[in-house]
Order: C-alpha cells, then sequence, then structure tokens
C-alpha cells in the first residue's frame, strides 16, 4: 500500500462509516499528507513506519516550532489511521499505541461581551442588500450559537418558524434543534421576503438560506473575512472569527444562569466536558453564584 492509497481509503472510511464532515476529513488528510511528505525522503511507506518513525516526524515539527496543539494534533490524526489499518487487518500491531501527545494547557476561547455583539452588528451597513442579508446571518449565529459551516449549509426547509426552532446539521451529519428568538425571526423574514426573493438562484442552491450576490450559498471563507470586517468596523481589537460569535452565545447563557446540559444539547457537543469550558470564563459571575446561593455563604 501507498501513501495515495492509503489515505483515500482512509477517507472513505470517514465518510461512509464514521459520518465525519468533509472539513475534519480534510484535516486528517492534510496531517497524513505532511507524513507522507516526510516519509518520501527515507522512501517510507504506511505499512512500513513503526514508533521511531512517527516520533521523529513528532520531533521534526517541534524543531521547526510547531505549537503542541498541532503536535497533538498530528499525533490523534495518526492514531485514527492506523486504528483503520489495523480494523482493515493491513496491520497486526499499532505503531502508534506508544505515541504521546505533548500536555496542553486548557485553551479558553475569546469571547465578546453583549456589548460588543451589539457593536458589531451596529456596524452593518444596512444601505446595501447584502446589509440585510449580513445582519440576519450573524443575528442567527449569535443567536442559535451555530458553527460556520453550520451557518453557511442552513436551508429553508430548516426553518420551523411557528415553533421557533431551526434544524441544525452538524458535524458527523448529526441534526439537533435549536430555539431561535423572535428578533432573529425578524430580522431573517425581512431578508427573506425583502431581498432574496428578488434573487436570480442558481440551480441546485434553491433551498440554501444565505446566498452571495451570484445566488450561490456563502462560503466559510467569506464569513470569516464578513466577520473580521465588521469588527474592523466596529472598533473591536480582539482576534475575532464566525466561531466567537458562538463562544460568546455560549457564554452569556452560562453566565445568565443556563442549565449546562441545555447549552450542551444546543451548542451539539458530544461531550458536557467540552461544554464545560464555558463555566471558566468570567471567575467573577462564578463568585458571585456561589456568595449568592451556597448555604455557607
Amino acid at each position: 500500500m501507498n501513501w495515495s492509497q492509503g489515505i483515500k481509503d482512509f477517507k472513505n472510511y470517514l465518510k461512509l462509516e464514521r459520518g465525519l464532515s468533509q472539513n475534519t476529513i480534510d484535516s486528517y488528510e492534510l496531517d497524513l499528507e505532511k507524513l507522507a511528505h516526510f516519509s518520501d525522503e527515507d522512501s517510507w511507506m504506511p505499512l512500513s513506519l513503526d514508533f521511531d518513525d512517527l516520533q521523529q516526524f513528532v520531533h521534526s515539527q517541534a524543531k521547526k516550532g510547531i505549537s503542541a496543539r498541532s503536535q497533538a494534533r498530528f499525533i490523534s490524526s495518526f492514531k485514527s489511521f492506523y486504528k483503520f489499518l489495523l480494523l482493515e487487518d493491513y496491520l497486526e500491531t499499532n505503531p502508534t499505541e506508544l505515541l504521546e501527545a505533548p500536555k496542553l494547557g486548557r485553551k479558553l476561547p475569546d469571547f465578546l461581551s453583549k456589548e460588543e455583539v451589539d457593536k458589531i452588528i451596529a456596524s452593518i451597513d444596512m444601505s446595501k442588500n447584502e446589509g440585510h442579508r449580513n445582519k440576519a446571518m450573524f443575528e442567527i449565529l449569535y443567536g442559535c450559537g451555530l458553527r460556520v459551516s453550520e451557518l453557511t449549509d442552513l436551508r429553508l426547509s430548516d426553518l420551523f418558524i411557528e415553533e421557533h426552532i431551526i434544524r441544525v446539521t452538524g458535524k458527523g451529519n448529526k441534526e439537533r434543534l435549536v430555539p431561535i428568538n423572535d428578533y432573529a425571526i425578524k430580522i431573517l423574514k425581512i431578508y427573506l421576503d425583502e431581498v432574496r426573493v428578488h434573487q436570480e438562484i442558481q440551480k441546485g442552491q434553491e433551498d440554501f438560506i444565505f446566498l452571495n450576490r451570484r445566488g450561490k450559498k456563502l462560503t466559510r471563507a467569506m464569513i470569516f473575512t464578513l466577520s473580521r470586517n465588521l469588527a474592523e468596523s466596529a472598533g473591536i481589537k480582539k482576534k475575532i472569527s464566525p466561531h466567537t460569535f458562538r463562544h460568546s452565545f455560549a457564554t452569556h447563557l452560562v453566565e445568565g444562569g443556563a442549565n449546562l446540559r441545555a447549552v450542551q444539547e444546543m451548542l451539539g457537543h458530544e461531550s458536557i466536558t467540552t461544554t464545560e469550558i464555558y463555566t471558566h470564563l468570567d471567575q467573577q459571575y462564578l463568585m458571585e453564584t456561589i456568595m449568592s446561593f451556597h448555604p455557607r455563604s
């Protein structure tokens, strides 16, 4: 087996059997291609690599200044790949079994204050047709806590306006139902009824909600660019991405006393431990909660 065939088979496995998103699959592919490029220098093949070879690659990345988090991601990708090779009986032993990822500190995500969210959305130029689209997008991004890919993939058939619910397709094509607030619904309907209805939409794109000027669904890159530009217009100095609005959504819910399990469901987290990170974001809020509700306070 050469690298090209191994990566191709692995990608098919990730897509068909594990149901992972295309973005996740692409990340695995990039990591394995780096290993393949590195191993080409010594004509290594996937089935001939051992623990020392893999460790050598990781050390080479560390010497280049690659972050511990990226090194950990490489190792995670390699472990998944070699588990697949074992599963398919290409190998009898797993060379990644003793491969250890570097210790990582827990990285707290950046988030916006409620005032900063308002300033960013208020900086949208509503004199342009795309202004109504952009306002609806960011109200939903923040109001529903969506990932950027979930926003771009949102369809008209996913809207249940009367029930104040949208259907979201998350990682691994897992669906969840997320509440949508009255204000976001109002802004969305303005976009749909007064702007989108007049667009010429390309064939096959009719069901996607958010469209570009050419009548095709928006790309992730476009929303990243928009979020950065809006933050700059609003005078926000933080490093902003679409994911910042998702972090802000979760943080503000937890600060407001929302049940962590409910937040987990709305975010589509598999594990509650992923959601628990939001309890670390505002120590003052936690202190106030303890002082208010603990029986010994």
